[in-house]
């Protein structure tokens, strides 16, 4: 079959971390997989799981998907990424996000405004780290080095890392959902991570990637495109995308405010408008099952690759042709990462 890569979506913890991670990723790496990512929301944080659990790894890339720009600063941020590349030996990807206003200003206690142009200062800050050819400034106003505000003694120096990043050209991947987002992510970076992609749009979203490179001068040869994508083998698809649905019902309903929500967004302009306001008014409503019950059959169709080993492998090939180089796939067992890389090779 050829092109299409695996990563597989640990996901941030819930209560507890899970028990069977270890064996997880000692089977991504067994039976193919590229790489292993790891998340954070406001819990487990993302770096950690994977110089523990990466540890016992050899081949498979580590990556984050995604890190919250806001939990730390470019400057904190450039120190992970340089140091999980050592550990691994140059296997680390970064894959950095927004977030969203609840998270970064209930959390973190950061300002949310401007994401697009905070986005750009960062990456610019992280690269100058990583090149290490001068030491680090950056005049904007989100992320000044020297820092020059209240507070400040006037007494900042700019500074280069002590230690030498492996790469200057580590790959930072953005989490992207809309048009100015997913252009600004070709501009910048090396690739987007697609939380929600769907084939059949792919014409619009080579518009918005297109709108990047053409400001860059890039060209998409070496650019990835990694969409979360839920991958099952089964003989019962009915069944398997009903389990898949109040995830995203809590994506559509729960992960966001009323009013500025990233998520239902994408839905939206997929052409699920009506469902999506149904959803978010029952998630609201506290009947989350209902919520769950809305949502329609086609839109758990269009997002994931639910079925036998041969639909799954014609499925895959689809989603290579509309664009995609890796589908990001929550397997919770050993036997459905070993399904999973058997039908797509």
């Amino acid at each position: 079959m050829g092109a299409m890569k695996l990563g597989l979506q640990l996901g941030y913890w819930g209560a507890t971390p899970p028990p069977n991670a270890p064996e997880l990723v000692a089977a991504a790496e067994e039976f193919g997989f590229d790489a292993v990512f790891a998340a954070e929301a406001w819990g487990s944080d993302a770096f950690t799981p994977l110089a523990w659990w990466g540890s016992a790894t050899q081949r498979v890339r580590l990556g984050t998907s995604v890190v919250q720009m806001s939990a730390r600063t470019p400057a904190a941020c450039a120190m992970h990424a340089l140091t999980l590349d050592h550990l691994s030996g140059g296997r680390f990807v970064l894959g950095l996000g927004v977030s969203g206003p609840q998270v970064v200003e209930g959390w973190y206690g950061r300002p949310f405004a401007k994401p697009l142009a905070r986005t750009r200062e960062y990456v610019d800050v992280l690269r100058q780290v990583l090149a290490r050819e001068a030491p680090v400034t950056n005049a904007g106003p989100h992320y000044p080095l020297p820092y020059q505000g209240p507070g400040a003694l006037g007494l900042g120096k700019p500074l280069k890392p002590i230690t030498h990043p492996l790469r200057a050209d580590l790959p930072i991947w953005l989490g992207a959902e809309g048009p100015k987002n997913v252009a600004l992510t070709s501009e910048i970076a090396d690739g987007w991570l697609a939380i929600y992609y769907a084939p059949r749009l792919a014409g619009m979203y080579d518009e918005w990637l297109d709108d990047g490179f053409a400001k860059s001068g890039r060209s998409r040869e070496n650019f990835e495109v990694a969409a979360t994508c839920q991958v099952v083998v089964t003989d019962d698809p009915v069944t398997v995308r009903a389990m898949l649905k109040p995830f995203v019902a809590l994506y559509i309903g729960g992960m966001g405010a009323p009013g500025m929500n990233f998520h239902a967004e994408v839905f939206t302009r997929m052409g699920y408008g009506e469902a999506v306001q149904d959803i978010g008014r029952l998630f609201l409503a506290g009947r989350k099952d209902e919520a769950a019950q809305a949502v329609p059959d086609e839109l758990v169709a269009e997002i994931s690759i639910v079925g036998t080993a041969e639909h799954v492998r014609d499925e895959v090939r689809r989603w290579e042709k509309a664009g995609v180089t890796m589908l990001l796939v929550g397997c919770r067992d050993v036997a459905s990462i070993k399904a999973v890389a058997e039908a797509c090779q």
